[in-house]
């Protein structure tokens, strides 16, 4: 079965290629009695209580988008750019989940062949999903235990569909709508599904058991159907690096080589209505759950340690943004609150499924003061006009979180440790925590994903520019792009 999902408690910190000589492994291959029953994978024991977990979390996630995010973002611009933003979000949203479906999840999640196979699936072998019906299978993390690929397929489509949606504010209140569909198409095309696979792709944890009875070459041809980043032990639970860092930095690319918007920094442009924009973040915050602990792919104990660690990490990042403004600015603001809520819930996602609860309180605590400094300091220092702060609170929060997951998954610090599918499904591998080399794992995972996407988003974006022209005109900016790109106003007074 050529599916991935998270590297929940995945081969982890060590990484497939260490586990290869790793002593645990020696000991299953030399003791096959002591080995776990391997599964074949099938639907006939499948939970129900799973696969409606999974269904309910898609739906929560599909709500991040629209109605979360377009609001989010459509309460930040100004009046006249409102519908267009709205547009752009619910459009990409559609765009997306039918190029998902076409070719997005082969090139994703199946094998691909070569020297590229550990950075890209092969979008031919399940092509407009050939072969995958009400029968089909999905691996989740457990040995034995599987939901209907269609839901799985189901679930990741809403991954692909936020994530370019999420660096359309980078750029929002400028940018002409059609040359930035074909952006997206292309952008997930060779930069999201890419990243996706490296991080999330593999065959599963009865196929490593499997292997593990077989020796060691049965486990390098196992662990050669997984992502780059899989095999190097890269933690991210639900999207640090794949949906988060990758948008963040497409978002500073795009909107330095689009421009600034006319009148920046010098003219005023507040948000036209906080109202909505803290509509979007609680609904934000409420889809999150579905996003982080749905991305167990169980109604395990592991999904609830997501969920409390999604619930308090926001809470806290929420708090301490608003204490820092109070410091800073005097005044605690509405923004400022709605802001640091997102900080968490993006810092939090890759460590949601491996942290404790406590050092996800901490981790809450400080990526809001790291995300403030950047959108109030380092933006204002280099002059960059990223409209909604992508690139300060989604880069910045998920490269926090990415690294800090390192830290914070070491069970010392109450994190869960790293899981063995080998000899003793769902307990930790033996031996210490490394947590120093996790990190540094946790970095190489950072500036792939950096450099993956901020060259892939700049060779895309000077390509159609040239071709087409990416932003409006002048005159197009003054009047506002509801208008002038639609023909509809948000508002009529």
């Amino acid at each position: 079965m050529k599916l991935s999902t998270k590297i929940l408690a995945g081969l982890g910190a060590v990484g497939v290629a260490a586990l290869m000589s790793h002593p645990v492994l020696a000991q299953a291959a030399a003791a096959p009695a002591a080995a776990p029953t391997i599964a074949t994978p099938s639907l006939a024991n499948m939970n129900k209580g799973d696969n409606t977990w999974m269904l309910v979390s898609t739906l929560l996630v599909l709500m991040m988008s629209i109605p979360g995010l377009a609001l989010f973002y459509g309460g930040l611009v100004r009046t006249k750019n409102m519908l267009s933003v709205l547009t752009q979000v619910l459009m990409i949203v559609c765009m997306v989940g039918v190029i998902w479906v076409c070719w997005g999840y082969s090139e994703t999640f199946t094998t691909g062949s070569g020297a590229l196979a550990p950075f890209v699936g092969n979008p031919m072998t399940k092509l407009f999903l050939k072969g995958v019906d009400a029968n089909a299978a999905a691996a989740t993390f457990s040995n034995g235990v599987y939901i209907p690929e269609l839901t799985y397929v189901l679930f990741q489509m809403t991954f692909a569909m936020i994530t370019p949606a999420l660096f359309i504010g980078s750029v929002a209140e400028r940018i002409k709508f059609s040359p930035l569909m074909l952006f997206v198409a292309l952008w997930v095309t060779l930069v999201y599904f890419p990243i996706a696979h490296m991080v999330w792709c593999w065959d599963g944890p009865d196929a490593f058991a499997a292997a593990a009875l077989k020796g060691k070459a049965a486990l390098d041809a196992v662990a050669a159907d997984s992502g780059y980043l899989f095999n190097k032990g890269a933690l991210d639970f639900a999207g640090g690096t794949v949906v988060h860092i990758n948008a963040g930095i497409t978002g500073l690319v795009m909107c330095i080589m689009l421009g600034k918007r006319i009148g920046y920094p010098k003219e005023p442009m507040p948000p036209h209505s906080l109202t909505m924009t803290m509509i979007g973040a609680s609904l934000l915050w409420v889809g999150w759950f579905g996003f982080n602990a749905g991305s167990n792919l169980e109604a395990s104990s592991i999904a609830s340690v997501a969920f409390m660690n999604t619930m308090v990490a926001t809470a806290a990042a929420g708090l301490s943004w608003l204490l820092v403004e109070q410091v800073v600015k005097g005044k605690p603001s509405l923004l400022g609150a709605a802001s640091g809520v997102v900080a968490g819930l993006v810092a939090v996602t890759p460590a949601s499924g491996y942290a404790g609860t406590m050092g996800s309180v901490i981790l809450g605590l400080m990526v809001s003061p790291i995300c403030f400094f950047f959108v109030s300091v380092v933006k204002t220092k280099l002059g960059y006009d990223d409209s909604l702060d992508v690139f300060g609170v989604h880069c910045i929060g998920g490269i926090t979180g990415a690294l800090m997951t390192g830290i914070l998954d070491n069970p010392n610090f109450g994190g869960q440790g790293i899981a063995d599918y080998t000899t003793k499904p769902g307990s930790m591998v033996a031996g210490t925590y490394d947590m120093v080399g996790q990190l540094i794992i946790q970095a190489e995972g950072v500036l792939l994903t950096l450099v993956w996407s901020g060259v892939g988003a700049a060779v895309l974006f000077f390509v159609i520019d040239k071709v087409w022209g990416m932003r409006v005109s002048p005159e197009v900016e003054h009047e506002g792009l509801d208008i002038a790109e639609h023909g509809e106003r948000a508002y009529h007074y």
